[in-house]
């Protein structure tokens, strides 16, 4: 195995292990209505990340003590599979997971307009079944995507994606080796139409002007990845449609 010290991971020529530019994200793939028992689905592939999620609710928040009685309470779950690594991972939640589904719940409560449903709570559902770095940002993507196709009232969709330092160079959507090896990687979650931060973390130490170099990166592939997102639901109501369209 080697270390960060002996994997060149941006060549001379600005090109990443991967094949891709500093600037130029992974593949990405979304669906919605993957499961037929939850209100709301998605499906999201993002580079090797294979995330699935299901959303239900609102639905009255139980026990009666957790209930607000202003507004929603929103309660994300997120899980690795044991076989998602390829070190098999001991089953169920762990603190990583715990602290990434108090972030995800947060980020979500931002964007869903939680004061119409009172002494309600909205579960949301992640299970990573593949993971290949920037779950995460991955799995909070595609949360508003089912949150969305559960027909729950949204203020806006809510866009994941990192960027981070990988040999000295600011780069977008880390992926295994540069997240495992890089110098620093910075999740964040944004509000697609009015840019408002709802999740920030990092991990590692930028400069200024690197970190500002990294979030305007971060803001320009937003808005690729919030396309994505909107086709996925268009997609959803374009099936409908000619369903109703063939009764």
């Amino acid at each position: 195995m080697g270390t960060a010290s002996d994997i060149k991971l941006i060549d001379e020529k600005g090109i990443r292990l991967d094949g891709r530019s500093l600037s130029e994200l992974r593949p990405i793939k979304i669906e919605t209505d993957v499961l037929e028992r939850a209100d709301g689905s998605a499906y999201i592939e993002w580079g090797g990340n294979k995330i699935m999620v299901a959303v239900y609710g609102p639905r009255e928040a139980y026990p009666k003590h957790t209930q607000d009685i202003d507004k929603a309470v929103i309660k994300a779950r997120y899980n690795m599979a044991a076989f998602s690594v390829d070190e098999r991972k001991r089953p169920g939640p762990d603190r990583r997971s715990v602290e990434i589904s108090k972030v995800i719940s947060e980020a979500l409560q931002c964007a869903i307009m939680v004061e119409q449903f009172p002494r309600a709570q909205i579960d949301v559902y992640i299970e990573v079944l593949q993971a290949d770095a920037g779950t995460r940002i991955a799995g909070l993507t595609a949360a508003s995507v089912a949150v969305a196709a559960a027909g729950i009232p949204m203020r806006d969709l809510v866009v994941g994606c990192t960027a981070g330092k990988v040999d000295g160079k600011i780069v977008l959507d880390l992926g295994k080796e540069e997240d495992n090896f890089g110098q620093a990687d910075l999740p964040m979650g944004i509000l697609a139409k009015s840019g408002k931060i709802v999740l920030m973390q990092m991990d590692g130490d930028l400069t200024t002007e690197e970190f500002d170099e990294a979030t305007a990166m971060i803001y320009d592939a937003a808005k690729r990845i919030n396309d994505i997102q909107r086709e996925a639901l268009a997609g959803k109501y374009r099936a409908l449609a000619m369903e109703r369209g063939g009764e």
